[in-house]
């Protein structure tokens, strides 16, 4: 298990998104991603946590790496999904994750916040269909 440690109001280092919309790879027969922790509804006290992601019927790959079937996951924080056809940006609300890493630590500020991964190819596309995990809630008090 790969592991990274990224506060949610730094951006995620900055990464090439030069990828065409036609380059869009197709997402593998059932494929599906999901958010293991936290749960939805789960109260985070303190605001800092680890994210776990899942996969099934997918492989994790860095980014870079043109492999069939394989992606890295993307994280969506208090946003909707972006354009499906685009690379996925790389802000606050857009977290890269393209070293392969299935868990990272996250930190959110007091509030309600939303959280969905999105499976990005090696140019940062998401595939044909997308894959999205559930929305789920969480709140630090």
């Amino acid at each position: 298990m790969r592991r990274s440690a990224v506060p949610i109001l730094a951006a995620a280092l900055a990464l090439p998104l030069a990828a065409e919309a036609a380059d869009r790879e197709p997402s593998p027969p059932d494929a599906k991603i999901y958010i293991i922790w936290p749960h939805d509804g789960q109260v985070i006290k303190g605001g800092k946590f680890w994210l776990r992601m899942g996969a099934s019927n997918i492989g994790i790959a860095p980014a870079g790496v043109q492999k069939v079937n394989t992606g890295h996951y993307h994280v969506i924080v208090d946003a909707d999904p972006p354009p499906m056809d685009e690379p996925i940006p790389n802000n606050k609300n857009y977290l890269h994750f393209g070293g392969g890493q299935t868990e990272a630590r996250l930190e959110l500020p007091p509030g309600k916040h939303t959280l969905q991964l999105l499976m990005g190819d090696g140019n940062h596309v998401p595939q044909d269909p997308p894959l999205l995990s559930q929305k789920f809630t969480v709140t630090v008090p």
